[in-house]
């Protein structure tokens, strides 16, 4: 197959580019004009240039491939109302989608969000057939993106367009060039983090992320979700973890509402006294308040995935690559 990837410059994109090629398949990456193709210069491609908010680029663009991966999904970073952001976020996906439907794409994967997914109410870990009875009350703007996009994403695969939702959990590796997750490890080992806020996650490494949504390209049944787990692990774990690796001294807990309090003055202060983006941003803090264990099951039985790395040699990978980087402070 010849499989578009989109958003290929950020890590999982790359990890999913990388997978692309591993598995046989013809890489074409479609990139904004801005985007720093340097960064994957690791790899064989082709490529156009495309934006989400351009619905003809994108029609133009995947008119000659098989399959298409979208990494690009919209994400909030900028303090805003949340109506905003998904307003945004919607726009961008039906941008894509329309273009898909003038294509003959035989799979298209959305590369959704673990938050979009109610807590299991039975304690035991999520599995990927959860489902908010209705929209959220919580109007976290990252929650309410990723449920309406899922929401979208299933609404598409219903009115026949060939759309698969793959889930990868907590990403953790190497091209986290923002850094994104991985600020995490940055901040802990750089001793810049106040504390962290607890709660049970289940941690992917990048590349094994990547290896799900091929598959989930290759194999996955239309309309249908499909968790890529790794380890599950609370947060009173993994936070010792990447310390023992650094070489940094661990963090303590930091109350939700403490976090929340904080969250809201940096805003408060981005908005009105013009001051610097928040660092505790209510998205981070959505993203790991809303956290639960997951359960894979369902991925490794229709599609034959399985993590190969464990969370140690994770976030020792990840480690490496910001320290090479220059991240870490020394």
């Amino acid at each position: 197959m010849k499989i578009a990837v989109i958003g290929a410059t950020g890590m999982i994109g790359h990890h999913t580019a990388k997978a692309v090629i591993a598995a046989g398949h013809q890489l074409f990456v479609v990139h904004r004009k801005s985007s720093r193709l340097d960064r994957i210069k690791d790899l064989d491609f082709t490529s156009a240039v495309a934006d989400l908010d351009d619905r003809s680029s994108l029609t133009q663009a995947l008119s000659a491939v098989d399959g298409v991966i979208n990494c690009a999904a919209y994400y909030p970073t900028i303090p805003r109302k949340w109506q905003q952001d998904v307003a945004i976020a919607t726009q961008q996906m039906e941008n894509f989608y329309s273009a898909c439907s003038q294509c003959d794409l035989k799979k298209i994967v959305y590369l959704g969000a673990a938050i979009a997914l109610q807590k299991n109410s039975s304690g035991e870990p999520g599995h990927a057939e959860l489902e908010y009875p209705s929209q959220p009350k919580n109007k976290n703007p990252y929650l309410q993106v990723k449920w309406a996009l899922d929401k979208l994403a299933k609404q598409q695969a219903q009115q026949g367009l060939p759309v698969v939702i793959g889930i990868p959990s907590m990403t953790f590796g190497e091209f986290d060039y923002g850094p994104s997750t991985g600020q995490l490890i940055v901040g802990i080992a750089n001793g810049s983090l106040p504390g962290f806020i607890s709660g049970n996650r289940n941690t992917i490494y990048a590349g094994d992320a990547g290896r799900g949504l091929v598959l989930a390209c290759e194999k996955g049944k239309v309309g249908e979700r499909y968790l890529f787990t790794g380890s599950n692990i609370t947060m009173a774990e993994l936070v010792p973890l990447i310390a023992k690796v650094a070489g940094a001294a661990t963090l303590k807990t930091v109350p939700l509402f403490v976090a929340k309090t904080m969250s809201k003055l940096q805003e408060f202060r981005y908005h009105w006294l013009a001051g610097p983006l928040p660092k505790v941003t209510s998205t981070a803090i959505a993203v790991i308040s809303a956290g639960q264990f997951l359960d894979g099951t369902k991925a490794e039985t229709d599609l034959g995935f399985k993590a190969t790395l464990s969370v140690e040699q994770t976030i020792q990978k990840t480690y490496l690559w910001f320290k090479a980087q220059g991240y870490i402070n020394t």
